[in-house]
């Protein structure tokens, strides 16, 4: 008996397309790069691919396969309204199939140690988040995170007379692999902005101690003390202090006249609070500073951790020596304000939204998202260098916030608004004309590039008698490549051998040609290739044996590729027209006794071995 297990399922689950995986070709003439660099770190290897994004996704599982460091898609949102770029009104299971597809080519691309974050509303996101449990792991689950998406004041979403306005959107993250070796370790820290005074009200309020309420007026005379080391033999110099002056708050703020919200203020970088955090330094020093002193300083460079190599100084003060934590390392003064800083939570706000028109100089009503949250997404899951993937690129705002975070990016776009927004918007950035979203953020002055890339047309067509032919657009290096692809080989054409087109290991390798080759010209093939290496040839016709020579595997085109994949078919696109009528419901989850599904690799190779 099989085991069971939890899954959701609807109507059409196990309709599954066989993906060709198609070939991309550059525009030249669409690619975009700065006329000189603006700095050293000038990213030049992006991607804008125009195309349905299910096969473009294909098209870029050989060479992307676990190289992406983090996905962000904003699909159409399902709500039954028509968009004006998206048909956004899917039934329900048609949605599911369509959305299952890619989510799993996505998690292909996803590296091991990856963030996948899909943005959506209510309508979805209970079904979706069930579905993503299934596609990653639901152990791989890492966060649902509120955002808000609308002012209070005017935030829509239809029947409001019956129904709360909708202002949130939901982020669902996943981790590719999350307790694996080499898999997802950690976010980035990252911080989010709450008036200090406030929370100091609001921790008073909950009975909860303050701690931050000393300022430190004066830290005397300092006298080299004496050096010891750490645990790893690095030196630490330590210091004593005397004549040191600290005041409470209260006591300053009434001596000076006045309040204490001033007093912060205007002593904001010597507020402190000590602790007794307990560490291997604060050991050492505790064992040869006793009875030497009250206050003491250290400096030493850290070799590992976020102050790898940098001159660190740190205070204690009394016979324990209490760590001075500085209130500065927690809040920040912004103008006439301190803001103190808390890690990021599940719950985000603050974008502006009221100004979001202006970002990019494009208008995208109802589906541009804020230049800020994106930054929050890559400040969170990656680091400058790291590719980038959105396949729902919509206005571009994943492309160029990532260009202005030094992040390398693939969109994907099937819309005609690739060319009419994503193009133009892309080259303000590039050319350091975007002064929007979070230029300033960045200190984005220009630069980089992207290229852009379509789908080519499906490698076969029927000819007029209904014979599987190759496309006539093809050239002999497209069709090297399209073969490649599609027999598993990587491409990569050889100068020196006219027969190498691609490889599948170091000693296996693949030709293709549109010749016809006689026996004479395979085994002079078979001479060169040798004994020591195997070639699959991939011809139009041949005259000899299929099994004449051990070292050559012959094939026919279109034979050899017409039951891997289904043809002719160039469109899988989330949109009404490309839809079979709507079935019935239910969807539910229920547990089925169907067995684990394999990764997306196996599953082409099974639904060609069913053919």
């Amino acid at each position: 008996m099989k085991k069971q297990r939890l899954e959701l399922t609807w109507i059409g689950k196990d309709d599954r397309p066989r993906l060709e995986p198609r070939i991309l070709i550059e525009d030249q003439a669409l690619s975009h790069h700065a006329a000189e660099r603006v700095t050293d770190e000038d990213l030049f290897d992006n991607r804008l691919v125009f195309g349905d994004n299910l096969l473009a996704l294909k098209a870029l599982e050989q060479e992307f396969t676990e190289q992406i460091k983090c996905i962000y898609i904003d699909p159409p949102y399902n709500t039954g309204q028509a968009m004006e770029h998206y048909d956004d009104g899917l039934e329900h299971s048609i949605w599911l199939s369509l959305m299952r597809e890619r989510l799993e080519v996505l998690r292909e691309l996803l590296a091991k140690d990856g963030v996948f974050l899909c943005q959506l509303n209510d309508d979805e996101m209970a079904y979706a988040k069930v579905m993503l449990d299934e596609v990653f792991g639901r152990s791989n689950f890492l966060n649902h995170v509120s955002v808000r998406m609308k002012q209070t004041a005017g935030a829509s979403g239809g029947g409001e007379d019956k129904r709360l306005k909708k202002n949130t959107e939901h982020l669902l993250i996943y981790a590719k692999d999350r307790d694996g070796e080499g898999g997802f370790q950690k976010f980035n820290d990252v911080y989010d902005e709450e008036d200090l005074f406030d929370v100091i009200e609001q921790m008073k309020d909950e009975g909860k101690s303050w701690k931050y309420t000393r300022v430190l007026l004066s830290l005397g005379e300092r006298e080299f003390f004496k050096t010891v080391v750490d645990g790893s033999g690095n030196d630490i110099d330590i210091y004593v202090h005397r004549g040191v002056v600290m005041k409470p708050i209260t006591a300053l703020a009434a001596e000076e006249g006045i309040t204490e919200e001033q007093c912060y203020k205007k002593y904001f970088d010597k507020v402190f609070r000590d602790t007794n955090a307990q560490s291997s330094i604060r050991t050492r020093v505790m064992e040869v500073a006793a009875g030497r002193g009250e206050f003491f300083s250290i400096e030493y460079t850290p070799r590992s951790g976020r102050r790898k190599g940098q001159k660190v100084t740190l205070y204690y003060k009394g016979a324990n020596c209490d760590l001075i934590a500085w209130l500065s390392d927690v809040a920040v003064k912004r103008g006439d304000r301190l803001l103190k800083l808390e890690k990021t939570g599940t719950y985000w706000e603050g974008f502006p939204l009221n100004n979001l028109t202006k970002e990019g100089g494009v208008q995208f009503p109802k589906g541009k998202k804020p230049e800020a949250l994106l930054q929050k997404v890559l400040e969170l899951c990656t680091n400058p260098g790291d590719w980038v993937l959105d396949s729902f690129a919509g206005s571009g705002t994943t492309g160029a916030v990532a260009q202005k975070m030094g992040r390398r990016w693939i969109m994907i776009e099937l819309g005609e608004h690739c060319h009419t927004h994503i193009i133009p918007r892309m080259k303000r950035v590039i050319a350091g004309e975007d002064t929007a979203g979070i230029t300033r953020a960045t200190q984005w002055k220009g630069g980089g590039g992207f290229r852009y890339y379509k789908l080519a047309s499906s490698l076969l067509e029927k000819d007029k008698w209904g014979n599987w032919v190759i496309q006539s657009d093809y050239n002999p290096a497209m069709l090297a490549e399209a073969v490649c692809k599609l027999m598993g080989f990587s491409y990569a054409p050889s100068e020196q051998s006219y027969w190498m087109h691609g490889y599948s290991s170091e000693r296996d390798f693949i030709y293709v040609t549109t010749q016809s080759l006689t026996r004479d010209q395979l085994l002079a093939l078979s001479e060169e290739v040798g004994d020591d290496r195997s070639l699959l040839v991939c011809c139009k016709a041949f005259n000899a044996k299929p099994d004449a020579f051990l070292n050559l595997t012959i094939k026919k085109i279109p034979l050899a590729v017409l039951r891997k994949c289904e043809w002719g078919k160039d469109d899988y696109s989330l949109t009404i027209q490309n839809l079979p009528e709507a079935k019935a419901e239910p969807i539910a989850v229920q547990s089925t006794n169907l067995p684990k599904r394999r990764a997306s690799k196996a599953q082409a190779d099974l639904f060609a071995e069913k053919e």
